[in-house]
């Protein structure tokens, strides 16, 4: 019996390692093949828009509707509607949805906002609903049933498009009629606010600069990221992609997916830049990546045994399996922090040492895959190495959320759908930094986990260096505990309280509504 259970718990510690190891792996692929397909790539892009801006007249372009979700977003909703009506593009073929399900003193600024830039002639409509069934896909399908115009963008509200965003979108869009999005790359407004906010940018450099390059350009399946973007609306209309869906907590995703598997193609822009809020407390970031980690394995679970019964080749039906189920990283790093008592009270080293060896080695080689990917992106943006002294703060953060996205990828595997929860946003820039008015929703019981499991790898640390001397498990326990305690020690209910508080916005008089303001049956819209 005691011979079984030093094999079971050998065999999970295998089991954790090798997964770890593939996950890792594919990181270097995928720098490979971004690498070997960048150079040409851009260049061919570069040409196509400069071409199409060259040779086609204003009055030939097509039109676009810009869709804005918002939910209760009063500290940037109106920056993100500014920016959005200041894109430069033929005002007679470019319109602004905002889709605004808000409940609070947002619904007014947006009234205002677009009441404004409605007298300065740009075409703006503010579409509500009764309730937000179907949260952000539901409101996306409520305005893209409205949208006259055969492509549609899409921007969240802590994103500030460029100006010039669309003219270099649509050019890549018209270049290929089978082409049902092109993604453009999350840039950062506020990547120096706090340690979180550089470690994050670093970790989306590192998906944005390397991963999506790297599906894209070389014909594997890649994802639609929920804004930056644009769409076709005959793809999504299209009657074997089945439109936006909220049956996942990541309608993205599961849509990208279903265009791709129905023969639509998705693109990416490395040189599309969309600057973007990044989370600035642990909490919100917490929120976020839930959502993320159980969105995706929900689209995993459902789209998965579609996938591999399609006659995608084998490395594609590989990759899209990978990707979907990246968040289970989280799942085996928590694996591997909690074996640590077991492997040392009931394993004997020696009489294991050829899979302890085979076990370490697989976690040094994964435990290398982040900084290689996330150097070289940064690199790839014209950052030099930089990246590479802000690795260390990714991995205790990556490290210190495994927790929360465990239990958000156990979430995805036991539900479907589920409450879309939105990440709080405060307005912060470089220049400016600024507190959300909004508090995220917080598991209160969650910091307490970590730091309970942070101080188990503690003392597992101490006794494996001072009763054992182990010192290849200690390093990693070393991580994992100062990982923990200081996520867990930060997501703490007395933590992160606001710095201001905001006033309360004073409503102004608005303009007499006009007979097409009334409300509609299913929603409500403001403007023309």
């Amino acid at each position: 019996m005691s011979r079984l259970l030093d094999q079971t718990v050998v065999a999970v510690f295998l089991i954790s390692t090798g997964l770890l190891a593939l996950y890792g792996l594919h990181l270097y692929v995928l720098v490979y093949l971004f690498r070997r397909r960048s150079r040409n790539k851009r260049s061919e892009q570069r040409d196509i828009v400069e071409r199409y801006l060259a040779e086609t007249p204003p009055e030939q372009w097509p039109g676009v509707t810009s869709q804005i979700p918002i939910f209760n977003e009063a500290d940037v909703a109106i920056r993100v509607i500014e920016a959005v009506a200041a894109m430069t593009y033929p005002r007679d073929k470019h319109t602004v949805q905002v889709l605004d399900d808000s409940s609070d003193e947002t619904r007014l600024l947006v009234d205002r906002t677009a009441s404004r830039l409605r007298c300065q002639g740009v075409d703006i409509e503010v579409i509500r609903r009764e309730d937000r069934r179907g949260y952000k896909a539901g409101a996306l399908k409520v305005g893209l049933a409205r949208s006259r115009h055969p492509l549609v963008a899409v921007f969240d509200a802590d994103f500030v498009p460029p100006a010039d965003f669309l003219q270099r979108a649509v050019p890549l869009m018209e270049q290929n009629p089978r082409l049902a999005c092109l993604q453009g790359r999350w840039a950062h407004l506020n990547p120096e606010e706090s340690w979180i906010t550089r470690a994050q940018s670093v970790g989306i450099d590192g998906h944005f600069a390397v991963e999506q390059g790297a599906r894209a350009w070389n014909n594997l399946l890649m994802n639609f990221n929920g804004t930056a973007g644009i769409w076709r609306k005959a793809a999504i209309d299209d009657p074997a992609v089945g439109g936006w869906s909220s049956d996942t907590l990541t309608e993205d995703l599961d849509l990208s997916y279903r265009a791709q598997l129905a023969g639509w193609r998705i693109d990416y822009c490395l040189d599309l830049p969309c600057p973007a809020e990044l989370p600035s407390t642990i909490n919100s970031l917490k929120a976020q990546q839930r959502r993320w980690a159980t969105g995706s394995i929900q689209t995993a679970i459902k789209l998965l045994p579609r996938i591999w019964r399609s006659p995608l080749g084998l490395a594609r039906k590989l990759e899209a399996t990978i990707h979907l189920t990246h968040y289970s990283v989280a799942l085996w790093m928590v694996i591997l922090a909690l074996l640590a008592r077991p492997l040392l009270v009931m394993v004997d080293p020696v009489s294991y040492a050829y899979c302890f060896i085979i076990g370490w080695g697989m976690v040094i080689f994964s435990s290398l895959a982040p900084s290689v990917t996330y150097g070289y992106a940064r690199y790839s943006l014209g950052g030099g190495w930089s990246g590479l002294r802000t690795v260390p703060f990714m991995i205790v953060l990556g490290t210190g959320m495994s927790i929360n996205n465990t239990l958000a990828v156990l979430q995805g595997i036991t539900t479907r759908g589920g409450e879309f929860v939105r990440t709080p946003k405060s307005g912060s820039t470089q220049q400016s930094r600024q507190t959300s008015r909004y508090r995220p929703h917080k598991f209160w019981w969650m910091w307490f986990t970590e730091m309970l499991i942070g101080a188990y790898c503690l003392a597992n640390f101490a006794i494996y260096v001072t009763a054992h001397g182990r010192y290849a498990f200690s390093v990693f326990l070393a991580i994992y505990a100062v990982s923990y305690l200081l996520v867990g020690w930060i997501s703490r209910p007395d933590a992160n309280r606001p710095r201001r508080r905001p006033a309360p916005i004073q409503p102004e008089p608005l303009p007499a509504p006009s007979i097409d303001q009334a409300p509609a049956p299913a929603f409500s819209r403001v403007g023309g």
